[in-house]
C-alpha cells in the first residue's frame, strides 16, 4: 500500500500516493477513485481526484451513534482499499477528440511558444495534436482539465501578466501542463488555439465535458 489516509477538514478524508506528480501516480489515483465508487459506501458524498491524491467528502451525519465519525469512515475506508490493485485504470476510460483551430486569433501564443522551444509553429502543433493526454483532474474552474501527456519540448512558462479575459474554449500551455479553459475568464497559460466544443454547460448532465481518467487527443481543423 504506497498510499495514506488522513482528515481534510471536518467532513473529508484525504488520500495521498507516497509519489510525486507524474502519470503512474494519477493512474492510481483513479484507480482508487473508481474502487470507492464501485463499493460506494453509503456515507460517501463525492470522491475528487487530483494529481496524486484523492478528497472522500463524507456524510458525517450517516454516523448518528459515532463519537468521530471521520475516523470511523476512515476504519471502513482503510479496510475496503486494503487490497485493491491501484495499478491502470479501466480499459473503460473514454477516448474523446477535440477539433483545434491553432494560431491566429484563436491561438494568440503559438509563435511565442514555438520560439520557447526553438520549433516552426507547425512543429508545435504537430507535437502538441501527436499526444494522447489524459485528464489528471478537473480544477481552477468548473470543467477546466488538466491534462498529462504534454510533449516536454512545449512546455512553456506563464504569461508575466496575465489575461484578463481568455475566450471559452481556448487550448493553452502553461507551465509543463496542457489544458482547456471551459469559460471565459482570467488565465495566464499561453494560447495555442481553440475548440468549439462547450467544455461546460451547467444545463447539462454532467456539466463537464471531460471527466478524469478520460483520454483526450487534439485534432487540428481549419477555420470554417
Amino acid at each position: 500500500m504506497d498510499w495514506r489516509i488522513g482528515r481534510l477538514g471536518d467532513a473529508a478524508l484525504l488520500l495521498e500516493l507516497d509519489a510525486g506528480i507524474d502519470a503512474p501516480a494519477n493512474a492510481r489515483v483513479h484507480a482508487l477513485a473508481q474502487a470507492i465508487a464501485t463499493r460506494r459506501p453509503a456515507w460517501t458524498i463525492d470522491v475528487v481526484p487530483a494529481y496524486s491524491s484523492l478528497a472522500v467528502f463524507v456524510d458525517v451525519d450517516a454516523f448518528p451513534d459515532s463519537d468521530d465519525p471521520l475516523a470511523d469512515a476512515q476504519q471502513q475506508l482503510q479496510a475496503s482499499l486494503r487490497d485493491t490493485d491501484a495499478g491502470e485504470p479501466a480499459a473503460s476510460a473514454r477516448r474523446i477528440e477535440v477539433p483545434v483551430r491553432y494560431g491566429g486569433e484563436q491561438g494568440p501564443d503559438l509563435q511565442r511558444v514555438a520560439d520557447h522551444a526553438g520549433l516552426s509553429a507547425e512543429d508545435v502543433i504537430a507535437r502538441h495534436a501527436a499526444t494522447e493526454y489524459t485528464v489528471a483532474m478537473l480544477g481552477f474552474a468548473p470543467g477546466f482539465p488538466y491534462l498529462l501527456g504534454l510533449d516536454p519540448r512545449l512546455a512553456t512558462p506563464r504569461l508575466a501578466t496575465p489575461r484578463t479575459r481568455v475566450p471559452a474554449g481556448s487550448v493553452a500551455i502553461g507551465g509543463a501542463q496542457t489544458g482547456l479553459y471551459p469559460r471565459p475568464g482570467p488565465g495566464g497559460w499561453n494560447l495555442i488555439g481553440r475548440t468549439d466544443m462547450v467544455m461546460f454547460d451547467p444545463m447539462r448532465d454532467p456539466p463537464t465535458l471531460l471527466a478524469p481518467g478520460d483520454r483526450v487527443r487534439f485534432v487540428p481543423v481549419a477555420d470554417a
